[in-house]
């Protein structure tokens, strides 16, 4: 649908949209075929967006998912949004008609005790033709997707010139928005890279600096693929026993919900401004923005206890508790 020609009155406009969102670095491909099955159905009727239009082209998706179907009305919303900007008296769609918003899966934060079981489990991965480094490399994956915060992708597409010795650095290269970044290891992290790397050239692995950092001898060697990596973390999880908060099991994107949550963390029992650290944290996730470093963090009940802890512990003694008439407080 990349080729598609934009042919309805407002056209023109997604057309430049798109390519503005493109410009700031957003692949948007999926809205591209959103805002493309918009284009056709108003092409085809001969209709501007309006609140007909949009109401006759919404219902024509009721077999979609709730959820599904909101979205697809979100980013109708925001196209609205950039026509106003020159257009203020144009159609702009009602929040309060889309479909609810689901539930957000309440994020798994591992526990160090958790990591260490994980540790422990791997070592008794057995290696195999395929995969003569399952051991060191699913130990590698546990550091790195722990201490760094990576995306599975992002891990997925590392590659042995991606790590710096000298400057303890990992290039992440063009990830999600077209991002690319330079991550400082922990000394942790640096160590595992370290010690993994040598093993392979000690037992004459490949350590070229295009070779894959998680290596297999599948075909002519390459990644591990996300079905594989997944597979394996899972029955971790299932053996050790390591469950979510409602019995399921953790996605391996816990691992970088764990990653934010600790960091700020320490951040608060250090004291430390957090306003002034978040765009540290976003900047190092490879964020877009500050809004997705916050909304990460925004449900996790330990760091809203910390910080009440540290407010009680700074300004309890100058607030005085209410106290209602009869006496009672």
């Amino acid at each position: 649908m990349s080729k598609h020609r934009f042919t309805s009155i407002i056209g023109p406009i997604i057309k430049r949209y798109l390519s503005l969102k493109e410009a700031l670095g957003r692949k948007y491909t999926y809205e591209r075929i959103i805002l493309t099955k918009l284009d056709i159905f108003l092409a085809d009727t001969g209709m501007d967006l309006t609140e007909e239009s949009f109401a006759q082209w919404t219902s024509k998706y009721y077999h979609l998912a709730s959820g599904v179907r909101r979205n697809w009305m979100r980013v109708t919303r925001n196209l609205c949004l950039y026509r106003r900007r020159t257009e203020p008296d144009c159609f702009m769609p009602d929040l309060s008609l889309f479909p609810p918003l689901h539930q957000s899966v309440r994020p798994h934060i591992f526990t160090k005790k958790q990591i260490l079981l994980l540790l422990s489990a791997i070592k008794d991965l057995k290696p195999n033709s395929r995969s003569p480094l399952l051991h060191e490399t699913y130990r590698l994956a546990l550091v790195l997707l722990y201490t760094t915060g990576l995306r599975r992708g992002e891990l997925m597409r590392l590659t042995v010139g991606d790590y710096n010795k000298m400057e303890r650095t990992l290039l992440i290269r063009e990830s999600k928005f077209h991002k690319s970044r330079l991550l400082p290891l922990s000394e942790d992290g640096a160590h595992e890279i370290d010690s993994h790397l040598s093993f392979r050239r000690a037992h004459r692995f490949p350590v070229a600096n295009d070779t894959s950092l998680l290596w297999n001898n599948y075909g002519k060697g390459g990644t591990y693929s996300a079905t594989a990596l997944g597979t394996i973390f899972r029955g971790l999880f299932r053996k050790n026993g390591i469950h979510t908060a409602a019995g399921g099991i953790p996605r391996l994107h816990d691992f970088r919900h764990s990653f934010a949550v600790n960091a700020l963390l320490r951040w608060y029992r250090s004291g430390d401004d957090i306003q002034t650290k978040l765009p540290m944290l976003a900047v190092y996730m490879g964020h877009v923005s500050i809004v997705s470093t916050q909304y990460y963090l925004h449900f996790i009940e330990e760091i809203a206890s910390t910080a009440s802890s540290i407010f009680e512990r700074h300004c309890g003694a100058i607030v005085t508790p209410f106290v209602q008439q009869g006496g009672q407080s």
